[in-house]
């Protein structure tokens, strides 16, 4: 008698659309409260939420029905981001809220265009030195005629729209590294992308913006370690960058004043240690469950940009509760284990060395704002991925995104007519 064969059990998928609306009763709920967090509930802030859950129910169900799509886990988290950064800019500033809803829109835009241009790795070849030579125009643009703003020269103003080079640089910088080192893995490649990072990297040093070339440099050493899996090599890198970090502190006043304070907060709660303390007040404030959006006092202490950008994780943490923090991070996390598992069955190396950077980029710049404004590592200033207010940032965020969406096998199984079941 023939041996029977074992069935396999079957995985049941996530039901897209329960998620989805689940997703969207919270973000009623949290953009309501945002609404009346003010003297008088904000039409603005409520048609600024509407209008996104509208834009996350029209993205699921065209490509859920037209494309045939089934993996959407990337998208619901970054929804879910966005849609708590609206709230607590909407809490703050409607207006704010509003124009970063408009932006939101042309990430979720961009990033879905992005995905199907990688979709295409001969493509993505050909483009790589193009988007190379325009990243190092746009730094170099920006080193000309960039303005100062929060102690960076990193602003660019055109037509009264005012944007930062370096996050768009972020993208380029994945997709240049990924596509030079995709095939040909020789030592002129490997040059290559060392070159173009140390441009990068130089740049934003010239510029002083130390947070977001610290997260070049470590962008950098996950694509070289992805590349070669040697730690020496990794290891060589460090300490030339530990070398010119230290030139970098002697010599450069601004960032001397950031390391002063750094773990000695409390002995100027007044003075260079007033973002630090205020904000781990406010957080032990808040405790588990918080104190409801709008009654904080981290807003009172701050001005609004500074409240829904750098600071945006202590206003979370301390008006929704320290538990809904935890979850923000997890999200991030979860963002990170996708690209793991997704690099492993990815169809070429780009899509596992852009897809793992990717992720790398933003659990780094996750950590370098929450541990910052905590005083576990040295205040940068830079923002929280999808959550922070800033055009710029949100569009790269999106961006970056897409590389991770590209190195999972189901994204592109739709294309030339085929369709699930």
């Amino acid at each position: 008698m023939a041996n029977k064969a074992k069935k396999v059990p079957h995985i049941k998928p996530i039901n897209n659309f329960a998620m989805l609306f689940l997703l969207s009763v919270f973000q009623i709920l949290t953009g309501y409260s945002a609404a009346a967090a003010g003297d008088k509930i904000s039409l603005k802030m409520l048609v600024s939420m509407g209008i996104f859950i509208i834009l996350e129910w029209v993205y699921v169900t065209v490509f859920y029905t037209i494309l045939h799509r089934r993996n959407f886990e990337l998208e619901l988290i970054a929804f879910f981001l966005t849609g708590t950064g609206l709230a607590v800019i909407g809490s703050v500033d409607p207006d704010a809220c509003f124009k970063q809803l408009l932006i939101s829109v042309c990430g979720v835009v961009g990033y879905t265009v992005l995905v199907f241009i990688l979709g295409d790795v001969d493509l993505c070849m050909k483009l790589r030195l193009p988007v190379a030579i325009g990243a190092l125009v746009l730094l170099l643009i920006n080193l000309i005629i960039g303005k100062v703003k929060y102690g960076a020269q990193n602003w660019i103003e055109i037509g009264g729209i005012t944007v930062q080079p370096s996050e768009f640089v972020k993208v380029a910088f994945i997709f240049v590294g990924a596509a030079t080192l995709e095939k040909i893995q020789t030592s002129k490649n490997i040059i290559k992308f060392i070159a173009f990072s140390i441009a990068c990297v130089g740049t934003l040093i010239l510029i002083r913006d130390f947070g977001t070339a610290l997260i070049f440099f470590i962008t950098f050493l996950i694509i070289a370690f992805m590349n070669s899996g040697d730690f020496k090599t990794v290891g060589l890198a460090v300490s030339a960058a530990g070398l010119g970090g230290a030139i970098v502190i002697k010599y450069r006043s601004y960032v001397t004043d950031r390391f002063s304070v750094y773990r000695h907060i409390w002995e100027e709660p007044y003075g260079k240690g007033y973002q630090q303390t205020h904000i781990l007040t406010g957080i032990a404030s808040g405790g588990l469950l918080g104190m409801g959006i709008g009654n904080g006092n981290i807003r009172k202490y701050f001005d609004n940009y500074l409240t829904t950008t750098d600071d945006v994780f202590g206003i979370i943490c301390e008006e929704w509760g320290f538990l809904f923090g935890i979850i923000v991070v997890l999200s991030f996390a979860a963002i990170a284990v996708s690209a793991l598992v997704n690099s492993i069955a990815a169809r070429s190396a780009f899509y596992s060395i852009s897809a793992v950077a990717g992720a790398g980029m933003l659990l780094f710049q996750t950590a370098l704002n929450i541990f910052g404004i905590t005083d576990v590592l040295p205040l940068t200033g830079v923002t929280l991925p999808f959550v922070s207010q800033g055009g710029s940032s949100m569009l790269s965020c999106w961006a970056v995104l897409a590389f991770i969406k590209a190195s999972d096998v189901r994204t592109y199984n739709y294309l030339g007519g085929a369709k699930r079941k």
